[in-house]
């Protein structure tokens, strides 16, 4: 199949809580405000197209429908049988903060949302104003119905956890997290390939349109883990170190493990795809070469699941986001 590590033009979002920042992350954006750069994804609300080698000019969903599970290997069958890439990557500007919201899990989405997939996802900081923060969890004696009184009364601060954050950190937001990203943060986030948003408070603003953004109340209520009470950031875990090369755990589910790998100047790390699962490799800091594709800070490659071998070479020093599909658990 000539398989090669897949490089995409990413598709933006204007979202109103967007500003400018991603140009400092190489951007070249069109005018106006932007909040989101899907930097790989396969979604009915945006797919990216190849720009580099024999597949330029394929989108995502294109490639997925013609490669398969030869693209998206067999840990994710039940995505294909789906017709669903699996996963999607994107880059966030939050110049203001986004809506408290939480996102369903699959049996959710598929009795509630047609085909659309749940929503694992998990953010890598990547700058932060001082004194930013996120919201992640609720505050210790919050109750269902406490909850929904104070979403009525446009007063929902009191039950929120607040947590500060800074360049480097990490968050893993399984499904059922109810969540916000707070103004002055730059992220990365890797997720399971949904749009699947229930706000359920807005900071009682005004959408583009002069009127308060549509809320998903009830929805929310039936999705929210109120068992999930002031929750921290977990820390990572070490997986391998070797002279020049460390790999350490940040955030794993059922749907995708993600790495953060630290390399040297000039150190490498050989890698085989064998068809079980893709590999998708980010550089945050440096630059590197995959088989020969040069990748620089802040650009994400797809490989595909029946690639073979694979090298990716530091040039200077180098730090990467790396994400898989794991082994399923046994049952």
């Amino acid at each position: 199949m000539d398989l090669y590590p897949l490089t995409f033009s990413p598709v933006f979002k204007d979202y109103l809580w967007g500003g400018r920042s991603l140009e400092k992350l190489g951007r070249e954006l069109p005018e106006g405000i932007i909040a989101e750069s899907w930097e790989i994804a396969g979604h009915e609300d945006g797919t990216t197209i190849v720009d580099n080698g024999r597949f330029y000019g394929y989108s995502l969903t294109r490639l997925h429908a013609e490669l398969g599970l030869e693209l998206i290997g067999i840990r994710n069958g039940w995505a294909q049988e789906r017709g669903k890439f699996p996963l999607l990557v994107k880059l966030l500007d939050a110049k203001r903060p986004l809506s408290v919201q939480v996102h369903p899990d699959d049996a959710f989405a598929l009795a509630h949302e047609g085909n659309e997939l749940g929503k694992h996802e998990m953010w890598v900081i990547l700058a932060a104003e001082p004194e930013a923060q996120l919201i992640l969890g609720v505050r210790a004696g919050t109750t269902p119905e406490a909850f929904r009184q104070a979403i009525s009364n446009g007063h929902l601060e009191p039950f929120l956890h607040y947590l500060p954050v800074q360049a480097g950190d990490h968050v893993c937001v399984p499904a059922g997290t109810l969540h916000a990203i707070m103004g002055g943060i730059l992220i990365a986030e890797i997720q399971q390939n949904s749009n699947t948003t229930y706000r359920v408070y807005d900071w009682n603003r005004l959408g583009n349109d002069g009127l308060p953004r549509s809320l998903h109340v009830e929805k929310a209520l039936q999705v929210i883990n109120f068992d999930q009470i002031e929750p921290a950031i977990i820390p990572a875990d070490l997986v391998s170190e070797e002279r020049g090369l460390q790999r350490w755990r940040l955030c794993q589910n059922q749907y995708f493990v993600t790495e953060r790998v630290e390399m040297a100047a000039g150190q490498s790390y050989a890698g085989h795809l064998t068809g079980e699962t893709l590999e998708i490799w980010g550089v945050i800091k440096g630059q590197v070469d995959i088989n020969g594709l040069p990748l620089a800070a802040y650009r994400f490659t797809l490989l595909p699941a029946a690639l073979g071998d694979f090298r990716v070479r530091a040039g200077p020093r180098a730090t990467l986001l790396r994400t898989y599909v794991p082994q399923p658990r046994e049952t």
